[in-house]
């Protein structure tokens, strides 16, 4: 499949979840939680690479990606918390990542406890 392709649709799909987000919130947040940037890169896995090499890559995908995801969700809440208290925008966001990147960490140095590697 031609790359090009696989930019206007992930583009289509981003651009119509962030106008139903302006429209409503609780509907674009649906949609922001739904795994659609994972559902979307293991559909390109699978046209790409057919038998079991790509379900071994889409296997280990998807297993990583289960780990990756579980740092962020904490800092949704602190982000959530902070807005309302009148903290802005970019501080938030720059602490949403920053929080998110120790977590991350944090959660590596327990998994490897359980030969889990993440790095």
């Amino acid at each position: 499949m031609p790359i090009y392709i696989k930019y206007i649709i992930t583009a289509a799909i981003v651009v119509i979840a962030s106008e139903i987000a302006n429209r409503n919130e609780k509907i674009g947040a649906l949609l922001g939680a739904l795994p659609v940037m994972t559902i979307l890169v293991v559909l390109w896995l699978f046209a790409e690479h057919k038998g079991m090499e790509g379900s071994e890559k889409i296997s280990s995908y998807v297993y990583y990606t289960f780990w990756y995801v579980l740092p962020t969700l904490p800092m949704f809440l602190v982000m959530s918390t902070m807005l309302k208290k009148g903290v802005s925008f970019w501080m938030c966001l720059g602490i949403y990542i920053l929080g998110t990147f120790l977590l991350f960490l944090m959660l590596n140095v327990v998994l490897k406890r359980f030969n889990i590697n993440l790095l």
